[in-house]
């Protein structure tokens, strides 16, 4: 049986925000319908923090939170029922079935916003809104605001602050629920069946979308929405670029290929990467760097532990890899001052994992301010993956020496989805091998 929100858990959500409210009057919008090219629309994803909250799954809807109103405290505004429309584009819930459905206290057509909008915002301390890309609606909400502020000197109340949504409900959506656990251990599994398939194709002639192709019908094919981001599937050289998506390339013998791919599940998403040769044997460069991203990946997993800062897994890879580069002497120095100067950059750019959810970069602060990182708790999941990029073209950091040619154009990342329990890390994509002994044939 694949594992669903119930409705149960939508109100405890939202019991959970309307807590955190307090006087406040809190507002989010559905995703906009994204056009593709002319009239043909990209496939509708909703809004993560708007479908946190509500489970609702069409586009032009706004929730308004107000748990100090006297009748309605979760209220929508969604597109009316409009049959003609209907036939072309799907079936809508209207302002009656969103309401039996989704059980907000009342529901109005998205078109008298600015009618009924005032009567929540004016016995409010604060509208709680995130200045988003709607730059309609943008304007809609600080009309309203301002009018509330117009009217404050004579009627003693109403919102005197604007404050952005997320910090009230970007730190629910961090620690992850068991019915949410679930919906990520699918899409992990998924994820995880895929990359096992598309390391049994891979071999040196076929191109990089063939691979692509054996990845995402295993997404679809076992009940997930696709993939999770843009498909990864860089051969050589090209995995050497951090975001590389043309995957048009043919697999050439001698070369790695590194696969970054997930596949997204009941809207919660697997991230997994894993690089391997492609004729299947290491040449002893590939080797060598490989064993230092490994080390570096099973370093930064250890740390990953309920009460440690959430930096303290970035610094294990970096330490790791830094060593590493240092004792190939493609780094070279005093390794507190490459780290503290970050000379290892050129090699190593980005930052070791991301909060995973709803989002691939999920919701929720790494830092609580300039000085103090987000401690890890039970419920947290987060992604590993360390990786050394040697571009054809490198340039050293100032001080470090060139980097000779035997290393240049190899490119190794490997990834893990990783929770955070009170009895260590639980690694959610370990299915997939990344053992030297198990990825040589």
């Amino acid at each position: 049986m694949h594992p669903v929100v119930s409705s149960a858990e939508y109100r405890q959500r939202r019991d959970r925000l309307m807590a955190k409210l307090g006087q406040g009057t809190a507002i989010f919008a559905s995703a906009p319908q994204a056009v593709m090219h002319n009239d043909v629309e990209y496939v509708f994803r909703q809004d993560s923090d708007f479908y946190y909250l509500t489970g609702f799954n069409e586009p032009e809807a706004i929730a308004v939170f107000a748990p100090h109103h006297e009748e309605h405290q979760f209220i929508l505004f969604v597109q009316p029922k409009d049959p003609a429309k209907e036939t072309w584009t799907g079936i809508r819930y209207g302002v009656e079935g969103v309401q039996s459905s989704f059980g907000s206290d009342i529901a109005y057509p998205i078109g008298e916003l600015d009618e009924h909008l005032p009567k929540y915002l004016e016995k409010a301390d604060k509208i709680h809104y995130h200045l988003g890309r709607d730059e309609a609606l943008n304007q809609t909400i600080l009309k309203h605001w301002q009018k509330q502020l117009a009217a404050y000197p004579r009627q003693g109340y109403g919102p005197q602050a604007l404050v952005n949504s997320h910090p009230l409900v970007h730190p629910l959506r961090q620690v992850k629920s068991e019915t949410e656990l679930a919906l990520l251990r699918r899409a992990c599994d998924l994820s995880a069946i895929a990359h096992q398939r598309a390391m049994e194709f891979a071999r040196p002639g076929h191109y990089e979308y063939q691979v692509q192709a054996e990845l995402e019908i295993i997404f679809r094919r076992e009940g997930g929405l696709g993939p999770a981001y843009p498909s990864i599937v860089a051969a050589g050289k090209n995995a050497c670029i951090l975001h590389y998506i043309n995957n048009d390339c043919p697999l050439q013998d001698g070369d790695l290929l590194l696969i970054d791919a997930g596949c997204a599940y009941g809207y919660y998403n697997g991230d997994i990467t894993r690089t391997f040769p492609i004729n299947g044997k290491f040449s002893p460069e590939q080797r060598t760097l490989y064993e230092i991203v490994l080390t570096a990946q099973e370093a930064a997993i250890a740390k990953v532990q309920a009460g440690n800062p959430y930096h303290e897994y970035h610094d294990a890879a970096v330490s790791v890899i830094v060593d590493g580069l240092m004792d190939l002497g493609l780094l070279v120095g005093n390794k507190e001052e490459i780290i503290k100067e970050e000379k290892y950059k050129p090699f190593y750019m980005h930052r070791t994992g991301h909060w995973l959810g709803l989002d691939v970069h999920d919701a929720g602060n790494y830092k609580q301010d300039k000085e103090t990182w987000t401690v890890l708790e039970p419920g947290q999941v987060l992604t590993v993956e360390p990786g050394i990029y040697i571009a054809p073209d490198i340039k050293p950091a100032e001080g470090q020496p060139e980097v000779p040619e035997q290393w240049r154009g190899i490119g190794i990342r490997i990834e893990d989805d990783v929770l955070v329990t009170a009895q260590g890390p639980d690694v959610l994509t370990s299915a997939v091998p990344k053992a030297i002994a198990d990825l040589e044939h």
